[in-house]
């Protein structure tokens, strides 16, 4: 798990400092959002299947490296 959270930091950093505008302004596309909302809604309901488990696992890493990269991103612009 560490090395994973390791890799997302400097994938993140990487991203950050070759686009900080562009990530900052970074969001999934509605039919992406909207897939998201589903899987989380069905999730609250039913278990997911093993497909959307690992669907939603794979947007929430996504996200989470966003995340990241947009306060990075951030930083790197105040102190521009």
């Amino acid at each position: 798990m560490t090395a994973s959270i390791s890799a997302q930091d400097q994938l993140a950093t990487l991203i950050a400092d070759a686009m900080p505008a562009q990530i900052l302004h970074f969001k999934f596309s509605p039919v992406i959002q909207r897939r998201i909302e589903q899987l989380v809604e069905k999730k609250k309901q039913v278990p997911l299947s093993l497909e959307e488990s690992e669907e939603l696992e794979k947007y929430l890493t996504y996200d989470l490296l966003i995340g990241l990269a947009k306060a990075r991103a951030y930083k790197h612009l105040q102190q521009s």
